[in-house]
């Protein structure tokens, strides 16, 4: 039969306990836990004591104990329930982060990383962002294996931050295999209450490709459509950009390595 907790209070531990329960700003549930142990102390079992607050048996002999043993902070506040917080081992999220991949992807995320581990998603992605460890993103890079590199390099960023006298810098490029498309009936235009409608279907007109050329300085385009992408059609465009820039100024392009650009003509 188990015996209940016998408790002795000193006089300011009476005292304080009587606070409790007469003060308006002490929880409910804390007064209740005062009261009971003040009728404890006065030698009343846990059924009487359980009968006179209208409360459990088992809740009376559980506050009991508590007082007991850690008295005012034992009633202050509950024992926390359930297992405790798994605990993140930081070492190991970051060599498993940095030095492996889960299976059957190519990155972790924070439901794989934290199924490994055991701990809630949000543990792994806070000690992610204290790490700084991102790996959803990859940044690519491309070492050049041509001698000239630097040289070239520094002509074009020279062009671009610090562009000679009496010159235009254009910045030239294509975008082939444009699709040309229409919709298959005209739309209404905007209108007050209501708004601009267009079909949910189109018609292919083929492909185009764009040339265009930006000039540097004042962000100003020059540009042109071709059906086709070859050495020719570069060759008119470059007749369109001597026809349209002034004819005192040098001119100087910028361009990729693409094989159209370096035809012989």
């Amino acid at each position: 039969m188990r015996v209940a907790s016998e408790i002795n209070l000193t006089l300011q531990e009476h005292e304080a306990l009587l606070k409790l329960t007469r003060s308006g700003l002490t929880s409910v549930r804390l007064a209740q836990r005062a009261r009971i142990v003040l009728l404890a102390s006065t030698g009343m079992q846990n059924k009487d004591i359980a009968s006179e607050l209208d409360v459990g048996r088992v809740q009376v002999g559980r506050w009991r104990e508590r007082y007991a043993e850690s008295r005012l902070a034992g009633i202050e506040r509950d024992l926390p329930r359930g297992a405790p917080a798994r605990k993140v081992d930081a070492a190991r999220l970051a060599a498993l982060t940095t030095q492996t991949a889960p299976s059957q992807a190519t990155q972790w995320s924070t439901r794989s990383m934290a199924r490994v581990l055991g701990v809630s998603q949000s543990s792994v992605s806070r000690h992610w962002r204290a790490q700084g460890l991102k790996p959803h993103l990859i940044e690519t890079f491309k070492v050049s294996r041509d001698p000239k590199f630097v040289e070239k390099l520094r002509d074009i960023v020279g062009l671009y931050m610090s562009p000679p006298e009496h010159a235009v810098v254009l910045c030239c490029d294509e975008k082939s295999r444009i699709q040309a498309l229409d919709r298959t009936q005209p739309g209404l235009p905007l209108k007050k209450g209501r708004a601009a409608t267009m079909t949910h279907d189109y018609k292919r007109y083929g492909t185009t490709t764009l040339f265009a050329a930006l000039n540097t300085l004042d962000g100003s385009i020059i540009s042109r459509c071709e059906q086709r992408h070859r050495h020719a059609e570069w060759l008119d465009f470059l007749r369109q950009i001597d026809r349209e820039t002034p004819k005192d100024k040098s001119l100087h392009l910028i361009c990729d390595n693409y094989a159209t650009h370096k035809h012989p003509r």
